[in-house]
């Protein structure tokens, strides 16, 4: 297989929340100087850069792969569907499959990065008893999102079995950035993710918890705060990192996350103890999941940076600019 002297990655996906911090740590990298991207767009674009290519197209498209797999050595697959019908099996069967097609095909390319997510075990649908390792068999949640990143895992991994490829799965759970975990938090509209709390509460009552920025905690049906996983974006471009032409990442899925889960329960004290926040304690259907990430440590010699207390204060902290708007392109 030839190598470039020059390596060139595409990234799928490469516009949202993940895409943009890879891209700029890897033009930041002194070490990776020598790095080109090429990043495929569907509907937004990147801000023009010397070392990166921006190619329009769809990923379900097999012409648009073809051509924007020329000369590729690396693939960081970030393209996803969230709960659409009518796209997910685009992008993450055909998608996929044309992407892997190019890739067995390729004379230059080296290495496929696919950053899958614990959606694939169910992470807080269902009781798991024991921390969620590689070997948890694949356990999808109703809805189309988890189904498709159960079916990226099993297609990527028939990849590794049938043509030998070289390629790496690092699942990561919820991913985090900037304001994210205080908008999660929110009792308004604008709550980011799931669950919605105003929507557990109804409309009088989440005025009112809005109005004096009370904290929500979940509860499972025992009443015992439920552990959910998280990983801050900078934790997973930094495992994205170590994996690139990492030889012990070869056929490998890896969990990428906190050392712990957060503890909701614990997560509201804290905000008490360090703003003083009025917490309102919410029974639901959810479980506590504890995701292991001890092989991405100690295969990728990996370590994340964020833990409960810096994701807090990292999300309190942000301030964003009068032209940042906060856009949520997913739902979470």
């Amino acid at each position: 297989m030839t190598r470039s002297a020059q390596p060139l990655i595409l990234v799928t996906g490469a516009t949202g929340k993940v895409g943009r911090s890879f891209i700029a740590r890897l033009l930041a990298e002194p070490s990776l100087a020598h790095w080109r991207v090429r990043a495929l767009c569907h509907q937004r674009a990147l801000p023009p850069h010397p070392r990166i290519e921006s190619a329009r197209g769809a990923i379900q498209d097999r012409q648009a792969v073809q051509q924007v797999l020329q000369d590729v050595t690396h693939v960081l697959h970030l393209a996803t569907s969230k709960e659409t019908p009518e796209d997910v099996m685009d992008v993450a069967v055909k998608g996929l499959f044309w992407l892997l097609e190019g890739c067995r095909a390729s004379p230059s390319f080296h290495q496929f990065i696919l950053i899958g997510g614990d959606a694939a075990v169910g992470h807080f649908h269902y009781p798991h008893p024991v921390p969620v390792v590689e070997t948890q068999p694949h356990s999808a949640y109703p809805g189309c999102y988890a189904l498709s990143k159960v079916i990226e895992e099993v297609m990527l991994q028939q990849y590794f079995i049938q043509y030998g490829l070289n390629g790496c799965c690092l699942r990561a759970p919820w991913i985090l950035e900037k304001d994210d975990l205080r908008f999660h938090l929110s009792f308004g509209a604008d709550v980011f993710g799931s669950p919605r709390w105003c929507d557990r509460v109804g409309a009088e009552a989440a005025a009112a918890y809005a109005a004096c920025g009370a904290i929500p905690v979940l509860l499972d049906p025992q009443g015992e705060g439920v552990l959910r996983n998280f990983v801050h974006v900078d934790d997973l471009v930094s495992a994205i990192l170590a994996a690139i032409d990492h030889p012990r990442a070869r056929q490998q899925v890896m969990n990428v996350c906190m050392d712990e889960p957060i503890d909701y329960v614990r997560l509201g004290e804290y905000l008490v103890r360090t703003r003083s926040s009025t917490l309102v304690p919410l029974r639901d259907r959810y479980h506590s999941t504890w995701l292991d990430n001890s092989k991405a440590k100690f295969l990728l010699g990996w370590r994340p940076h964020y833990d409960m207390e810096r994701l807090v204060e990292s999300a309190w902290g942000y301030r964003r600019a009068d032209d940042e708007p906060r856009r949520v392109w997913y739902p979470g």
